[in-house]
């Protein structure tokens, strides 16, 4: 473990027997549950797991055995057994049910004894403002905002960037959970509740914007002849860094299958929270403007494709924003070999 990798001393007092629930065990969150499971404190209870598909809660119970996690029936129990309850959802929607879910246990089962939630996923900002009063509501219930950087390779080997914001006492107990269990490093975004899910949207509009400059220059280097390998070639050797390179590749390679990586919805989704919110701050981003427009046509002409039955995936992921800019060239949108660069003279 790095030694900046956690900005908060270890709590002095852990609190024994730790019941610690987790809920969403979708392409990340499941990486990360297992992960948790698997280095729980000593003497904490197996870790209680739910997901609306039950046989993905049955799968990880299988993976990392009866002695490091256990099914839940519920959100419910969730909420009234456990000590700290990790959320990572699809979306605002899930996310602002899925808490309207826990009030409602927590109502019928008025907590006793100091509980924290922690949300997980890339929501809009005042969403986690809007959670954090209504959990405030309750005796003894708490909420820390905890959004990840890293695809679901990065999850798999415990490799994310965590942010935090919240209470300073809980997130050092929070953290000291999650790095290296889950994470190689946490960033403190300091007490509002809303900072750490501004700062995802900060990180992933860099991301947006640098698939959407790789997507151009891989099909400016098709149609110049050059080839977009020579042009991958060269984004490893002058600007390696680890998500343009692993971007890059899947668009070259025409990996698009978002089962595995970053559903484009996802995309379109986390691209609108930070049109909106660059609006209100009158902080125009047009590079994210550009990326949101080519993963919309990326979407439209997949949701063409599986109309007639030619789709080759079930679902893209994000990179597959490549296909608006193909298109545009009077390229194939998701076959590369498709292309016609310009003979040599």
């Amino acid at each position: 473990m790095q030694q900046d990798a956690i900005p908060f001393s270890r709590p002095t007092t852990p609190r024994p027997a730790l019941q610690i629930g987790w809920y969403g065990l979708g392409a990340m969150g499941y990486y990360m549950a297992r992960n948790l499971s698997r280095s729980r404190p000593s003497g904490a209870a197996p870790l209680l797991v739910f997901n609306r598909t039950a046989s993905k809660s049955d799968k990880l119970v299988q993976d990392v055995g009866s002695s490091a996690a256990r099914a839940a029936t519920s959100l419910a129990q969730l909420a009234v057994e456990c000590d700290i309850v990790f959320t990572n959802l699809a979306n605002d929607a899930v996310v602002e049910q899925t808490y309207n879910e826990f009030a409602k246990a927590l109502t019928q089962a008025p907590p006793t004894k100091s509980k924290i939630f922690v949300d997980t996923s890339t929501v809009y900002p005042t969403l986690a403002g809007d959670i954090d009063r209504l959990l405030s509501t309750f005796s003894h219930c708490h909420f820390v905002t905890s959004p990840i950087f890293g695809p679901p390779p990065a999850a798999d080997s415990a490799k994310l960037v965590i942010a935090l914001s919240g209470d300073h006492r809980l997130k050092k107990e929070i953290a000291h959970l999650l790095v290296p269990a889950v994470g190689r490093k946490v960033m403190d975004l300091g007490g509002n509740i809303e900072k750490a899910p501004t700062f995802k949207l900060i990180g992933n509009s860099l991301i947006m914007g640098a698939n959407e400059l790789l997507a151009e220059a891989f099909t400016f280097g098709e149609k110049a002849g050059i080839g977009q390998q020579t042009v991958l070639n060269l984004v490893k050797d002058i600007m390696p860094a680890p998500g343009m390179v692993a971007y890059g590749e899947k668009m070259v390679a025409d990996k698009f299958d978002g089962s595995v990586g970053f559903a484009i919805n996802g995309g379109i989704k986390d691209a609108n929270h930070i049109r909106r919110l660059t609006a209100e701050l009158n902080s125009p981003m047009p590079a994210v403007d550009v990326a949101h427009q080519r993963m919309i046509a990326a979407r439209a002409i997949f949701e063409a494709q599986k109309a007639a039955g030619t789709n080759k995936w079930d679902i893209i992921d994000w990179s597959a924003l490549i296909a608006g800019s193909r298109v545009a060239a009077g390229l194939d949108p998701f076959d590369s070999s498709k292309g016609k660069p310009i003979p040599d003279n």
